[in-house]
């Protein structure tokens, strides 16, 4: 592994001949793989939980009595509380054994399960997604912590590159299992099953190498409060973007500044706090106190590239999570289950890749890697642009879908373990704090920039079509401009219904919805396939080298 600080050439001098040998033996030198099983088994049952609300969704709202949108809100919930506290959780593995913390958290976490399995309201279902994201919060970090002390050389970059897939098998196993059980038996099932897998990954757990824990590890309480506020207002401003309004507040929104939107603000202020929060850490450094959160991560800048790569492909993912379904239950009016069902050529290629990719780590450079991967992401989201139409099936549209899949799955796995081999080994919960806030952090944003550009291009399209149109003022006038939304054509036509409007009327008013939806969704999907070729500049910073050329990391005595 690499040290933080040290460059290729630099570390090449320190290792020497010695630790080349130590490096190749542990390369050759292959270990049990149950360690891994047990740790994946936990990863699969925190990425479940996320995948089988929405698919249960129907079943939860009829037999909880709630709105559909209180099901989002417990999802929501659930990414603030791991993206808040994952730093925190990061301190606790170090400080009480990560061991020790993986089975409480997992049975905490299972805990949780068992309360949304028998919840009967909205506010318990709430509560277990709560409580799920704070033991979520310390087990992200702990299973990279856990990978990085049960495997070395090739065995850990496969290892991770299981873990960093994990999520995509979930999301596939989600649909199935969760929809079988909510549609046969009960959505309730889904998740007392996963109370189970804890208990087993808890009786497992105790074959996985215990850590020593580290007594004298100061956790900044200020520090992370300060940064969970900054994350939770960040996360929540970008998450409420939509429905409370870009700029001027809309109806939802819980209050307004002056008629604006809140949304904003709570980005800018949670970006203050977290300004505040490095400033902190590194006077906390120089003092020589322990920061809540290491800044040696971020002295290395291929680790700075790798997480600002990482932050790129983290929130591309969940901006085509956002437009495909909106493309597919809106522009072509098909069912939720529809919707699953299309998806799955992706999640899989997301999966497939991020476990095969470790065998090109010897072959290939990360930096050229991530490059090409970042390439073929634009690629695919160009064809999806020129492709996309009122008409599913297209072979295009899927073959574009798993090539941005198949390089999502290669960037995600090929990052996290830049980001693990860069930085030192007891820097591995840090580490895995990192990426679970650039997860979620980057969800949140690629979500609302997705939304708020599709959202505010159909607008402006929608806008120039009617005026270049044959509808008469007094129609144009019954639509309210200033708060255009994505909408069927059948809801559509409801609403022109109760109206005056003619059925010549009627008909140009559902083609400029059709052509608009269109448009809007294709020039989405382009504006993103330039982000994407943005992602390259970071990609070039990356790793010149191959996996087999990294040498060993110095003793921590050298002085760096």
């Amino acid at each position: 592994m690499i040290s933080a600080g040290l460059s290729f050439n630099n570390m090449t001098k320190l290792s020497g001949k010695n630790n080349n040998s130590v490096l190749q033996s542990d390369l050759k030198v292959q270990v049990s793989w149950l360690p891994l099983v047990i740790i994946v088994l936990v990863q699969m049952q925190m990425a479940f939980n996320v995948n089988a609300i929405p698919v249960s969704m129907g079943p939860i709202v009829e037999d909880l009595y709630t709105p559909a949108t209180s099901v989002g809100t417990a999802l929501v919930i659930y990414s603030l509380f791991v993206a808040a506290f994952v730093m925190l959780g990061a301190k606790i593995g170090r400080k009480f054994g990560e061991r020790l913390v993986f089975q409480i958290t997992a049975l905490l976490h299972g805990s949780a399960m068992f309360m949304m399995a028998t919840s009967q309201d909205a506010l318990t279902m709430n509560l277990a997604q709560a409580l799920a994201g704070l033991a979520a919060a310390a087990l992200v970090p702990t299973l990279v912590v856990l990978i990085a002390a049960n495997y070395r050389g090739d065995q850990q970059a496969q290892a991770l590159g299981i873990l960093a897939g994990a999520p995509a098998m979930s999301g596939t196993l989600a649909f199935f299992i969760a929809g079988f059980l909510g549609t046969y038996l009960s959505w309730r099932y889904s998740f007392a099953l996963l109370t189970a897998i804890s208990l087993i990954a808890f009786l497992l757990s105790f074959k996985i190498k215990s850590i020593p824990r580290s007594p004298d590890v100061r956790i900044d309480l200020a520090g992370a409060l300060l940064a969970a506020v900054s994350i939770m207002l960040i996360s929540f401003g970008f998450n409420n973007l939509n429905s409370w309004g870009l700029v001027t507040a809309k109806d939802l929104a819980p209050f307004s500044l002056l008629n604006l939107s809140p949304a904003p603000f709570m980005i800018i202020i949670g970006i203050l706090l977290g300004q505040s929060f490095f400033r902190r850490s590194l006077k906390r450094t120089r003092e020589k106190k322990a920061p809540l959160i290491s800044m040696r991560l971020f002295a290395s800048r291929m680790e700075r590239s790798a997480i600002t790569a990482l932050f790129f492909i983290s929130g591309l993912g969940p901006a085509v999570n956002f437009l495909i379904p909106l493309y597919i239950q809106i522009v072509q009016n098909r069912s939720t289950i529809f919707t699953a069902v299309a998806v799955i050529p992706y999640t899989l290629a997301i999966a497939t890749a991020a476990v095969l990719i470790v065998r090109y780590f010897n072959r290939f450079t990360p930096r050229l890697i991530a490059s090409l991967s970042f390439v073929i992401v634009a690629v695919g989201l160009a064809l999806l642009s020129f492709t996309i139409a009122n008409d599913w099936g297209t072979p295009a549209v899927v073959f574009s879908l798993i090539l941005i899949g198949l390089a999502e799955g290669s960037l995600i796995t090929l990052l996290f373990n830049v980001m693990v081999s860069a930085a030192p080994k007891e820097l591995a919960g840090d580490v895995g704090a990192v990426r679970g806030v650039a997860n979620n952090l980057s969800t949140a944003l690629g979500t609302a920039f997705a939304g708020v550009v599709a959202v505010g291009l159909l607008g402006s399209i929608v806008t120039t079509n009617l005026m270049n149109s044959t509808v008469p003022n007094d129609l144009k006038n019954h639509i309210n401009l200033d708060n255009v939304e994505f909408v069927s054509n059948d809801h559509l036509e409801e609403i022109l219904s109760e109206t005056t409007a003619t059925a010549e009327e009627v008909t140009e008013a559902v083609r400029i919805n059709i052509e608009s939806r269109l448009r809007a969704l294709r020039a989405s999907f382009l504006i993103l396939s330039g982000i994407s070729l943005l992602a390259i500049v970071p990609s070039l910073r990356l790793p010149g080298y191959r996996a087999d050329e990294i040498p060993d990391l110095p003793s921590e005595n050298t002085k760096t």
